[in-house]
């Protein structure tokens, strides 16, 4: 697997560049940042949701299967007093006309989600300094 190098351009912004890309995340103004863009917690939580995305579509698309109007609308039940997730939903709003008979499949689609599937065995983190 390739490295992602972290930088700190400035504020609160962290970015994270690999592969030519660069992706940049801010706080939001409440927390002292500039809002400018999403928080890395968000980053992670529309990680879920596009990864989950895409295993839909490609179900679809592999039965030539219309995509028009798919989308997913992806809700989380929040514990303020943990400050972490309890749950996190995902509803699959299927093109009309969808055939019935595939909307299990398209469940078990999106459930082979990469990130989601690392969250049930989570790898072992290590930190080091120097």
């Amino acid at each position: 697997m390739r490295d992602i190098e972290i930088t700190f351009p400035g504020g609160k912004k962290v970015a994270a560049g690999f592969d030519g890309f660069e992706i940049m995340t801010d706080q939001p103004a409440a927390a002292g940042g500039e809002g400018s863009a999403p928080s890395p917690f968000d980053l992670f939580l529309a990680s879920l949701g596009t990864c989950a995305g895409i295993f839909v579509l490609g179900f679809l698309r592999s039965r030539g299967l219309a995509t028009e109007g798919l989308r997913i609308i992806q809700s989380v039940d929040w514990d303020p007093a943990a400050h972490r997730l309890r749950k996190v939903s995902f509803r699959v709003v299927l093109p009309s006309g969808f055939p019935g008979k595939y909307r299990g499949a398209v469940v078990k689609a999106a459930e082979q989600c990469l990130v989601k599937r690392t969250l049930h065995d989570p790898p072992e983190f290590e930190i080091t300094a120097g």
